[in-house]
């Protein structure tokens, strides 16, 4: 292992992240050195570049959901060895919650520490992180389709699995960007039908037909509930995915659910908000799950769906950036907040 690497440091006083040459992180008896191939620069970066996630600390490595291949391991680590190809999950258990003191799997932990925000991230050439935070990435992937699955794919698939999905269930889906237009394919593998998508972007739309949606409408149309329903043959949707995070989408798919619909609000309902009043009041007969990251599991499932041609992720990378362009590629996310481009950074 080399002394030094190159990482970018962001600085929460100055506001700019800087590519600089630091030391390679040391890692504990339990934990794997990674060589990162490739990590993405998505929109839940800026939660704490901004500052909206809440104050950071000293100076610290951004970047979470990575693809490499393993360069060291603690002396405790029988399930990886130096070679393997892998992709790296955003979050490694707590040790200390409740699950993670009984014993259970590392996806149990209820308070999992998040890369780029409790330890130092993968915009860096190593990183360090837990050995049951990583899943093995057959040679037939390349692994810079394996760093675009810790993200939109693997939340949209968490989403999926929230709502424990069936085959032939009538699925809506509110907000067609990367994460909502990455949902619909995942639902047509999964064998959701019908799958409406509603945006009111045109080329959102376009792009969830393209992705697999049997319809796409725009939210505002009047007629959209006449239209769910027929298109549902009277039934509603069995499943309503709310990316839009507001009272007028999360209203508008609430009322398209059939009797025993499932509602999952990927973004977090807002105190005083239509649904925490709403299920204050009480409900009957729907449900409204809330839904937010992924687990260790669902890679595994991503990887598998890969591997055997189901899963086609190319297209879902926009270009690779090397780490010294890091101040370009936030600037072309940032500018296309509704649906940004899908880049990533290769140490």
């Amino acid at each position: 292992m080399p002394a030094t690497m190159r990482a970018v440091r962001f600085d929460p006083v100055t506001g700019r992240p800087e590519v600089a040459e630091v030391p390679v992180p040391a890692r504990q008896r339990d934990e794997v050195v990674v060589k990162v191939a490739a990590c993405g620069i998505r929109r839940s970066d800026f939660a704490w570049l901004d500052g909206s996630a809440g104050p950071r600390g000293p100076v610290y490595t951004p970047g979470h959901g990575a693809a490499g291949v393993v360069a060291a391991v603690g002396d405790d680590v029988r399930s990886w060895v130096p070679g393997d190809r892998v992709v790296v999950a955003a979050g490694r258990e707590c040790r200390d919650c409740p699950e993670c003191r009984a014993g259970l799997s590392p996806d149990d932990c209820s308070d999992l520490r998040l890369m780029g925000e409790h330890y130092d991230g993968a915009w860096a050439e190593y990183l360090v992180t837990s050995a049951t935070a990583l899943v093995a990435v057959p040679g037939a992937v390349p692994l810079e389709q394996a760093a675009v699955l810790p993200g939109a794919l693997s939340i949209a698939y968490g989403a999926i699995d929230a709502a424990r999905l069936r085959p032939a269930e009538a699925v809506g889906v509110w907000g067609s960007g990367g994460l909502g237009n990455h949902l619909v394919r995942l639902a047509r593998i999964c064998g959701a039908s019908p799958i409406i998508a509603l945006d009111r972007r045109p080329e959102a739309r376009e792009g969830a037909l393209e992705q697999g949606a049997d319809v796409a409408l725009h939210p505002a149309n009047n007629r959209v509930a006449s239209y769910i329903g027929e298109i549902t043959k009277g039934r509603g949707l069995d499943v309503a995915f709310d990316f839009g995070g507001r009272d007028s989408t999360f209203a508008q798919a609430h009322a398209a659910l059939g009797a025993r619909g499932r509602l999952v609000l990927v973004k977090t309902a807002s105190k005083g908000s239509l649904v925490t009043r709403m299920f204050a009041e009480g409900e009957v007969g729907r449900t409204v799950i809330s839904h937010t990251g992924y687990r260790v599991r669902h890679l595994r499932d991503l990887i598998e769906l890969t591997e055997r041609g189901r899963l086609d992720v190319s297209a879902s990378i926009s270009a690779i950036l090397p780490l010294t362009r890091i101040a370009e590629g936030l600037a072309k996310v940032r500018e296309y907040e509704d649906n940004p481009p899908r880049l990533l950074l290769r140490p």
